[in-house]
């Protein structure tokens, strides 16, 4: 997009809620550095550069990032252009309400009309063109005060997401693909998730939601009126930060406002037909990777690796890291962990840092 593109979003805000604990990509995600501080495709920006990038062709300047006290020295660090004043620090993490409902109260004071757009720092999409696109889409509907959400064109039958059911086109000729959300659906099992595929009724629910920030806040205020009213008045006075936010209900976006929304007829989905990942394993990073000439995918030097049938090798030390006679097996290679597991149990690594702290590893964690 170019210059006349951003100004016909000037009224948009990116908000980019900047929280985990790296569990699911142990070793090589920690708690003092999650995925999103990290460059995790081998491209010289980390995914949170990499988001803040695709995000100012719809919004310029106008980027706020919410995060916890233990990372907002690395964020930054890693963008050192954007003003301090919208690098928000959240004291504890109470989920992903607040964090968006904070930043939305904060935008609310400085355009009351503003729409914000809610984008992970962690995920990965390809395809930027039609990403802005889209999105734009999203925002003239969410001027109409609708709550809208970006939802991804299923390209296998996950059970790892949650799923929106689509429902009657909205008929608006500044967003032709919008259409109301009849339902959101929990994870499915594998042959529920094989049907909302064939149907083509369903999309993942990537956690992208575009509204008015006012807007917002109002649907918050019918389902939790106390976190909206505490959200609102620690953006008109930060010193009682420290009081509040404590208090604040720990829930998400999706349940607080969305899954309302869209029984009360006020949520919109936008079908997001570009490449999207939320690198929930070393099973879904294999899928961004380059590949060796035997297939394996690699994360870092390749001249570190000589692998036979292996999956994801991720040199992390600076020895020779050999496989010889393996199938969809993960090696990750760090100084202080080493681990070794398949592709298909890749979603289990989250339980063995549970172990870690449950003995009193948390140094490793």
């Amino acid at each position: 997009m170019g210059q006349e593109d951003v100004i016909s979003h000037s009224g948009f805000w990116a908000v980019i809620p900047a929280g985990g604990s790296g569990t699911r990509l142990w070793p090589l995600s920690r708690s003092t550095r999650p995925k999103f501080l990290l460059d995790l495709l081998g491209t010289g920006r980390t995914l949170l550069q990499q988001t803040v990038d695709r995000l100012r062709p719809l919004c310029g300047d106008q980027i706020m990032v919410v995060t916890g006290e233990s990372h907002i020295a690395a964020v930054r660090e890693q963008l050192p252009d954007i003003p301090r004043d919208q690098l928000v620090t959240e004291p504890s993490g109470r989920d992903s309400m607040p964090a968006i409902g904070l930043a939305a109260a904060l935008i609310e004071r400085i355009d009351p009309e503003a729409v914000i757009g809610s984008f992970a720092a962690d995920h990965v999409v390809g395809d930027s063109e039609t990403f802005e696109r889209e999105v734009g889409q999203a925002i003239s509907v969410a001027r109409q005060g609708f709550v809208v959400t970006i939802g991804i064109e299923p390209s296998y039958p996950a059970t790892e997401f949650g799923y929106i059911r689509a429902g009657e086109s909205m008929a608006l000729p500044d967003a032709p693909a919008a259409r109301a959300v009849a339902s959101f659906v929990e994870k499915p099992d594998g042959p529920t998730a094989a049907g909302y595929l064939e149907s083509g009724e369903y999309r993942w629910n990537a956690g992208m939601y575009v509204v008015k920030a006012g807007v917002l806040l109002d649907l918050l205020a019918e389902q939790l009126p106390a976190m909206a009213t505490a959200l609102r008045e620690i953006a008109a006075d930060p010193a009682s930060m420290p009081e509040r936010w404590p208090q604040l209900t720990k829930i998400t976006i999706d349940h607080a406002v969305a899954e309302p929304a869209a029984a009360a007829g006020r949520m919109a989905v936008v079908p997001g037909d570009f490449q999207w990942d939320d690198i929930g394993s070393f099973g879904s990073l294999a899928r961004w990777l380059p590949r060796t000439a035997a297939g394996t995918a690699v994360l870092g030097d390749q001249a570190m690796v000589m692998a036979d049938g292996a999956g994801v090798v991720i040199p992390g030390t600076g020895r020779l890291v050999a496989t010889i006679g393996t199938e969809n097996v993960v090696v990750v290679d760090t100084p202080d962990a080493l681990l070794v597991t398949t592709v298909e149990r890749a979603q289990d690594v989250k339980r063995l840092v549970d172990e870690l702290k449950a003995t009193g590893r948390v140094d490793l964690t």
